[in-house]
């Protein structure tokens, strides 16, 4: 445990900080995980409403860089093949 005042403070922020993008990543996560289980199911027009959340969040997550713009590229481009091959 550090002793410095700066340094403790340096704890705390850094604990809250971890909260929060640990609460962010679970959010797009579960996001993405409605999204598969909507295109293994067939529900072509519930899967094309989680899709446009699961981008927003994605690309919200990119903006604040706990994801790389490259991978969220490829989920998005995966995700949107899936719904298009559905008929």
């Amino acid at each position: 445990m550090p002793n410095i005042k700066s340094a403790k403070k340096r704890v705390i922020v850094s604990q809250k900080k971890n909260a929060l993008n640990r609460s962010a990543n679970n959010e797009v996560k579960t996001a993405m995980k409605k999204l598969n289980a909507a295109i293994e199911a067939g529900n072509k027009a519930e899967a094309q409403e989680l899709f446009r959340a699961a981008t927003k969040l994605i690309d919200s997550s990119v903006s604040s860089g706990r994801m790389h713009i490259n991978t969220a590229a490829n989920k998005k481009s995966g995700f949107a093949k899936r719904i298009n091959a559905m008929a």
